[in-house]
């Protein structure tokens, strides 16, 4: 069978090379905490980790979002995949090959936009990669020698030439045929007045942008000879947005690991210059200010960051405008302002790495460099007024008391306020978010619960499959009360009649999302209370206080129709109650008894 074009037997296979740890781990830093491994969510803003994977279950759950599920689940939400793209990708990644034959017209419609963009992308980054080192690229290939970027380098970063001309790429497309409107979508053609195809790219050198998971979304290009724009890049698009986007991050996140920490830089060649010097932790944004989407894919790979910024004052202004987002996204930060009329390109190829790492580590926590360069040297009332605002949103957004305390009393002394009235306005601010924070989290809680003891049982059935043949004899699931728990039952039984054991990294697809699946992954991350010996008892205990449940709501129903058959002076239906009151006892009893 197969799912698309993917054989079903090759999925399966994927399932169980991948190891949801090591997948994981590739996206955020994760640490043992007993059976399990937790770390920062990526899917939303956490301070204190709350995000779980389990290695014995190979599923992951947060619980400060209720994102969860096994391998394939993270991988599709992390980035934004579609099942057949997300099996492509652990494809890559376990080493399983697929299929490589030409896709028929049906599997051609089926793939998404992004899919098909990807697969343009990887096409036209060869194509690129192929004139740089062509004839066609020696005016490239000599530009890079200038700038001391070597083959290695190049090759890691795929670096591309577009030659110089309207048609090449296009001529190129079409003798693919590949359809041109989609190279127009991806950004790769124009289209002008008269409804003719163009390239966008003309004569430059070409950097293949990649997404975390080394995918290429986008382009840039710098123009080789006189013209405007210097760099170029490719319009945002399904797959690129800029603002979300960190160049070079697919290719340095594991020395970003290694290191402890990433220095972030402006542009393509001042990460080009440093790597190729040997500083490889390190990553750049697109011409785009610093974001919070910046600041949340960095902190999957670290809690430090250097952020480095050209020397001259719009550089130091960048910096500024940027610190706030590091502090707010509890970011241990560095501030490294080079000479002025310098760039880390220039720099690191002048003075080399050892001067550059060194400049590193005597630059200032980002903290002490905010105080000296925004919050200091101001004087006139207006600027103190503007002073004190800014320090109080920075203040509020610190995790740290110790940092908090000592950032108020810097700031106290710079602006020329007194210490106690500062902090108290600390206070109400922080108090005002912690309300904000309270309310937001009881509006998104779940007004679902379900019983606590079905659940349970649900819950020990999937850590212990064996005793499903047990439920399936005792036939407990008619007594659920709750008909979403009665089917989830059913379901299993199911799964389990056709599979003959149940994989929970598989069967969490099963579940429909919602409270429900939030509650069984939060409580298989969370588990493991029933083990050993008591696993027998505990079963037979929570069939038996199931039972016992049925029993007594069946009991209560009828003496709630009893009361009103009396009410209505209904003789005959009283009698028809009472003999069903003593036949319901007599099953009760000889049910119970049994155990």
């Amino acid at each position: 069978m197969t799912k698309g074009s993917i054989p079903e037997d090759k999925i399966d296979e994927i399932k169980r090379r991948i190891n949801i740890v090591d997948l994981v781990s590739g996206f955020v830093i994760l640490k043992q905490a007993g059976r399990s491994f937790i770390g920062l969510c990526p899917f939303h803003k956490e301070k204190t980790p709350s995000f779980t994977v389990s290695p014995d279950k190979q599923i992951f759950y947060c619980f400060g979002c209720g994102e969860g599920g096994n391998a394939l689940a993270f991988v599709m939400k992390i980035n934004g995949l579609t099942f057949p793209e997300a099996i492509r990708y652990l494809a890559k990644k376990t080493g399983v090959a697929l299929p490589d034959r030409p896709l028929s017209r049906q599997e051609k419609e089926q793939l998404t936009l992004k899919e098909r963009m990807l697969r343009l992308h990887a096409l036209v980054a060869d194509y690129y990669a192929a004139r740089l080192t062509g004839k066609e690229g020696q005016k490239a290939q000599l530009y890079l020698q200038n700038r001391d970027i070597g083959a290695e380098a190049a090759d890691t970063f795929q670096l591309g030439y577009s030659i110089e001309g309207w048609r090449f790429l296009r001529d190129y497309l079409e003798q693919k045929r590949v359809p041109l409107p989609l190279a127009e979508q991806s950004g790769l053609l124009v289209k002008n007045e008269r409804g003719e195809y163009y390239d966008r790219f003309r004569g430059r050198l070409i950097f293949p942008i990649e997404d975390q998971a080394g995918q290429i979304i986008a382009f840039g290009g710098r123009i080789l000879g006189e013209g405007e724009p210097k760099y170029l890049n490719s319009p945002e698009s399904a797959l690129f947005t800029k603002g979300k986007t960190l160049y070079g991050l697919s290719r340095t996140k594991e020395d970003i690991r290694k290191s402890g920490y990433a220095i972030l830089v402006e542009g393509y060649f001042d990460l080009l210059s440093l790597w190729n010097a040997g500083v490889k932790n390190v990553v750049a944004t697109l011409g785009t200010a610093l974001t919070r989407d910046h600041v949340a894919l960095l902190r999957r790979y670290t809690k430090d960051v250097a952020v480095v910024f050209d020397g001259d004052e719009a550089g130091k202004k960048a910096l500024a405008k940027s610190l706030g987002l590091f502090i707010d996204g509890n970011l241990h930060t560095r501030a490294v302002m080079l000479p002025e009329a310098s760039d880390p390109d220039d720099y690191v190829r002048s003075f080399g790495k050892k001067r550059f790492e060194e400049l590193i580590e005597k630059s200032p926590p980002a903290v002490e460099y905010y105080l000296d360069t925004v919050v200091g040297n101001r004087g006139d009332f207006e600027h103190d007024r503007d002073a004190l605002r800014e320090s109080l949103s920075f203040i509020t957004g610190m995790d740290n008391a110790v940092e908090r305390n000592l950032f108020i009393k810097l700031a106290a002394e710079r602006i020329g306020v007194d210490e106690d009235i500062l902090k108290t306005e600390v206070i109400q601010g922080m108090e005002k978010k912690s309300n904000e924070a309270v309310l937001k989290k009881n509006e998104n809680r779940s007004s679902s619960p379900v019983d606590a003891l079905e659940m349970n049982f649900i819950t020990l059935i999937l850590e212990h499959p064996d005793k499903i043949p047990a439920m399936i004899s005792a036939d407990i699931l008619k007594c659920f009360g709750s008909e979403e728990l009665r089917n989830l039952g059913n379901v299993i039984e199911d799964y389990y009649g056709k599979f003959g054991k149940i994989d929970l990294k598989d069967f969490v697809d099963h579940l429909d999302a919602g409270f429900l699946r939030d509650e069984i992954l939060s409580r298989l991350i969370d588990s493991g209370a029933w083990e050993g010996d008591t696993v027998d008892q505990v079963f037979s205990d929570m069939i038996h206080q199931i039972r016992r449940k049925w029993f007594k709501d069946k009991h209560r129903s009828l003496k709630i129709r009893l009361i009103k058959a009396q009410q209505a002076s209904d003789l005959e239906l009283c009698q028809r109650l009472l003999v069903e009151k003593g036949d319901l006892l007599k099953v009760e009893k000889a049910v119970l008894a049994k155990g």
